[in-house]
């Protein structure tokens, strides 16, 4: 059995969920109850792979919310990740993605430290947080969409903002070593940090945010943030191709301009329908088909049989790991969502 470990986006749309989902208790309460709200299992999951073969798992809600993050709330935030792996692990569940912030947090707060939740010896093997099948998944959306756009991807300049972090430094790996992308722009806040993979690529600018995005032909933003960044339109080039790989996913709300190409990164659609309803919930365009790649992971080591954290580490990310996940991924009826164009 497969799990996935999410949340939502805000606290606004955890009371809405909260009241669709039955939970009334939790509907129209503020962020003090969500800090000590329990992880609950609130849905069960199975899918169909192309080659005929079913699983089946389930969606744990964390009760985590990006608030805690932005009001200094980080117990509470990290406490929130380790309960809802002790909450999978006490559920049998072989192998659980950590979606969205949970693995920032994890990664971050250093909760590997963490042994032990009450009477639950934590399994760390039983956990992947997927970034593998979400950096291939990007890597292919820049190279399919830029094609259709008549963005020749060898004359391009492509900026990468988090490029130090787990899916960004993985993804400048792929641009530089398996396509021939033109100049890699590398945006993140740690200098020492970008300073060591530019060293690793033997390539890339190291450039701030507002002096990056005007020359780039594609822009990769994974960095996620508790609250969105305003972007310009006017200052970007046109036609530009921007992958919102972050999250909450929010910069096609802010940034309008026919010639600005923005798409979710990171998504994927399955060949055949889900059987679940966390998906609608959280507003996919279509939910029966379309997920996060790092849900998908787990879907695919439970596939594959593979009981381990296949993508774990800040930085651990290898081309060789994200071309077995690609392959599993083309093997069991998965895509990278395209532009609708």
């Amino acid at each position: 059995m497969f799990g996935l470990i999410g949340h939502l986006t805000s606290l606004e749309h955890a009371q809405a969920v909260a009241r669709d989902l039955g939970y009334p208790e939790y509907a129209d309460q503020g962020l003090d109850f969500w800090c000590s709200a329990p992880p609950q299992i609130v849905d069960d999951i199975k899918v169909t792979s192309i080659t005929g073969q079913i699983i089946e798992g389930k969606y744990v809600e964390s009760c985590f919310l990006p608030e805690m993050l932005a009001s200094r709330r980080i117990k509470s935030a990290t406490r929130k990740i380790i309960n809802a792996m002790a909450h999978a692990q006490k559920n049998g569940i072989n192998i659980t993605a950590l979606g969205g912030f949970s693995s920032i947090i994890f990664e971050n707060f250093n909760l590997e430290q963490i042994k032990e939740v009450r009477n639950i010896k934590l399994e760390f093997e039983r956990f992947t947080t997927g970034n593998t099948h979400t950096a291939y998944i990007i890597c292919r959306q820049v190279e399919n969409e830029a094609a259709k756009l008549g963005i020749d991807l060898a004359k391009a300049t492509v900026a990468v903002c988090g490029a130090t972090g787990d899916i960004g430094s993985a993804v400048c790996r792929w641009l530089n070593r398996l396509t021939e992308a033109g100049e890699l722009l590398l945006i993140a806040r740690d200098k020492e940090r970008l300073n060591a993979l530019q060293e690793e690529l033997g390539r890339g600018k190291i450039m701030g945010l507002e002096e990056a995005l005007p020359q780039a032909d594609i822009i990769v933003w994974v960095a996620s943030m508790p609250k969105g960044v305003e972007i310009d339109p006017n200052t970007l080039k046109k036609p530009c191709l921007l992958i919102d790989g972050g999250y909450p996913k929010n910069l096609a709300t802010k940034i309008q301009h026919p010639e600005i190409y923005i798409l979710d990164g990171g998504i994927v659609e399955h060949s055949l329908d889900i059987d679940w309803k966390i998906m609608k919930i959280v507003n996919m365009k279509l939910p029966g088909r379309q997920l996060f790649a790092c849900f998908a992971e787990s879907m695919l080591l439970e596939f594959e049989k593979i009981y381990t954290n296949f993508s774990w580490g800040r930085n651990q990310i290898t081309l060789e790991k994200m071309e077995h996940i690609g392959n599993v991924s083309v093997k069991h009826g998965f895509k990278p969502l395209a532009l609708p164009l």
